[in-house]
């Protein structure tokens, strides 16, 4: 195996490294043709629950782009049917669930996780990639706000009317859904560190869609529960959301080591709010489409910015969209490299 690789690692804990680490979330799927093929014979969690096809999917572009990180590949989704639902990923749809959780009584029927009776397979993953990987492998959990958008909606939403309608209205109910989640968060990302995880990724992609206010009062004990009781192993822990600019100062008083960047705001903008934890971001994934000399001068932008920063990861703002080409990425991973390099 070759010399293992912890820019990541380094850059997570302020250390820095000669080059800028670099992996993209999304990474591993929908962009890249052999995993195409893969989905047209299995579905995701077909895939997440075979080690080995898992493991592959994982490494394809660490092996292909040169990436300092790998991301497992699976669903944010995939701890929920241990709780009593049922879940499915549909194309183009996004997790839907037929029985959506409306009321207190919904709630409490919920199960608990056992990570290593019900979810084994992500456990075995992580193991079997720990013998494969030069890089280190970053795992992930949603988080309590987005999983149970997804729950108490029945799928995606734009206005998520049923969550706050819940948020606000049954109070109890909802508190008692956030600690459940924050429960099984908590178990599912130490089951995944205990089976060799290096870094843990907390997504709340879709809680910007909620105030600084209603955030502390409604889902920030929730978070803090969540990263107070996984601070203790000491590997990174990021925290990264969507259009959750306002919510920066929010993160920053987490026991978290790394803040996710969407591409709404700059690196030298978080840093004047005198946020010091380290960053990762921001490149906006539209970007990918244009023609080269204009990703080249966003990412020079973004590398100018952070060049004296020891504590900045380069990512895009949100996942890879499928219709990226690979070579863009890992000319973009090349670039990245080699500009940081030089300097």
């Amino acid at each position: 195996m070759a010399v293992f690789n912890d820019r990541f690692i380094r850059a997570a804990k302020g250390e820095g490294a000669r080059r800028k680490p670099v992996w993209y979330m999304r990474q591993a799927g929908r962009s890249q043709p052999e995993y195409r093929a893969l989905k047209e014979k299995y579905s995701l969690f077909e895939i997440t629950r075979d080690p080995e096809l898992c493991a592959y999917v994982t490494r394809l572009p660490v092996e292909q782009y040169d990436n300092d990180a790998a991301i497992l590949y699976k669903d944010i989704m995939t701890p929920i049917p241990a709780l009593g639902l049922d879940v499915e990923i549909k194309a183009g749809v996004g997790p839907v669930i037929d029985e959506p959780v409306r009321t207190l009584q919904d709630v409490e029927r919920l199960g608990e996780l056992q990570p290593k009776d019900q979810v084994p397979h992500v456990l075995d993953t992580i193991r079997l990639l720990r013998t494969q990987l030069s890089v280190p492998l970053i795992s992930f959990a949603g988080a309590p706000f987005t999983l149970a958008s997804y729950m108490v909606e029945g799928g995606p939403s734009k206005n998520y009317e049923h969550t706050k309608a819940m948020m606000y209205g049954e109070p109890g109910t909802w508190t008692l859904l956030m600690d459940k989640l924050a429960n099984m968060t908590i178990s599912y990302a130490q089951a995944q560190i205990d089976a060799g995880a290096q870094a843990i990724q907390i997504f709340d992609s879709w809680v910007g869609a909620l105030s600084a206010p209603d955030y502390r009062t409604f889902v920030k004990p929730a978070m803090e529960k969540i990263f107070n009781a996984l601070a203790s192993n000491e590997v990174p822990l990021i925290m990264f959301g969507v259009g959750a600019s306002h919510l920066l100062r929010e993160w920053d008083e987490l026991a978290l080591d790394v803040i996710g960047l969407d591409w709404r705001i700059s690196v030298t903008e978080v840093r004047k709010m005198g946020i010091t934890k380290a960053l990762q971001g921001n490149l906006d994934p539209a970007i990918l489409h244009a023609p080269w000399d204009v990703i080249e001068a966003r990412t020079k932008q973004i590398l100018d910015e952070t060049k004296d920063d020891p504590a900045f990861i380069f990512n895009l703002g949100h996942g890879v969209t499928p219709s990226v080409q690979p070579e863009t990425l890992k000319r973009l991973t090349a670039f990245v490299h080699e500009y940081t390099r030089e300097r």
